[in-house]
């Protein structure tokens, strides 16, 4: 296994709509694998397959048990997702791997129920709400090209553009 860059933003990759996964191959295999490695690595809950400049409909998903610890047994490994209902909604104060140490309020459906496939295959339709339900929206947006500061309003986005800007300056100092 192998830790990954993370694409971050405003790099161009994450505009672009991630492809369907058509193989459930040890290729597959070995990405999802490294991409957990990562995602353990850089204390994330989340992160979507083109986050690690890969464009395909793969994401991954752990919010760890009652105490937060993480493991494969609490991991969700989701490809090809596709939403079945909304319902809701709630504001969730959001923070992502390709926007590092940025975090702002976003309003997403409280819950969703999304059909997907496992590594293997196998199709799993879950009920999620709450943390996890913003969770499979912000990790299907990343499929979609879009990031969550997108969803901010006029003055937040401007808020957020000048202080990454300030961010970027003093990360290449």
């Amino acid at each position: 296994m192998a830790i990954l860059d993370i694409v971050t933003y405003p790099n161009k990759i994450l505009k672009q709509i991630s492809k369907p996964v058509e193989r459930f191959d040890s290729e597959l295999h070995k990405l999802l694998d490294d991409m957990y490695e990562t995602m353990i690595a850089k204390n994330g809950i989340g992160l979507a397959a083109i986050q690690v400049g890969v464009p395909i409909r793969a994401l991954l998903i752990d919010l760890g048990d009652e105490e937060g610890k993480q493991s494969k047994d609490t991991l969700i490994e989701v490809i090809n997702p596709e939403f079945l209902e909304w319902d809701g909604s709630l504001k969730y104060n959001e923070g992502c791997l390709s926007v590092p140490d940025y975090f702002d309020e976003v309003e997403r459906y409280k819950k969703v129920k999304v059909k997907f496939f496992d590594r293997f295959g196998k199709e799993h339709i879950v009920d999620a709400e709450d943390l996890l339900s913003v969770a499979f929206q912000h990790e299907t947006d990343h499929l979609d090209g879009h990031v969550f500061i997108e969803r901010l309003d006029y003055i937040k986005r401007k808020k957020f553009e000048k202080e990454w800007k300030k961010l970027l300056k003093k990360r290449k100092k």
